[in-house]
């Protein structure tokens, strides 16, 4: 009976030791989130971490994972990153394009005069408040590089 409960209580300890020796959640945590790229989130449950946030390409997506998997008590590995989409390039029209569509589109504000020069469209003269918007859509729609309003608004 001595014996039973004297091994019981090593089997106990042992248990009780070798539990103690695994890191614990936060400190995998923050461990992985010291060697993680900005952007990228990290979360930990038993041992579980999930990578969440955004990294420019899939080889910082596969880096973020095996940086994670490499350290000590980590059971398994969730990525959820996702990549940041490449912003598309601005497209402005061609002067000689933008100076009849300019043309066109102001045609109806007489008061108004549109020049055009490398791409930027220049606004003189004098227009409505309630016309403002109306021509500034028009406009807009056209992909000049900018608009200089320098329009007398009544």
């Amino acid at each position: 009976m001595k014996t039973t409960k004297l091994l019981m209580s090593m089997v106990v300890a042992a248990t009780l030791f070798f539990v103690g020796c695994s890191p614990k959640d936060a400190d995998i945590q923050a461990a992985i989130q010291a060697k993680e790229a900005a952007g990228v989130t990290v979360a930990v449950t038993k041992g579980e971490v999930t990578l969440t946030g955004e990294v420019a390409d899939n080889a910082a997506k596969a880096k973020a994972e095996e940086v994670a998997k490499a350290e000590k008590g980590v059971k398994s590995v969730v990525n959820s990153l996702t990549i940041k989409p490449v912003a598309a390039p601005v497209v402005i029209t061609e002067d000689t394009t933008l100076i009849k569509n300019v043309t066109d589109a102001t045609k109806d504000f007489p008061t108004v005069k549109a020049d055009v020069k490398d791409g930027v469209v220049t606004l003189t003269g004098e227009i409505k408040k309630t016309s403002l918007i109306t021509l500034m859509q028009r406009l807009s729609v056209l992909k000049p590089k900018k608009i200089d309003n320098k329009l007398t608004v009544k």
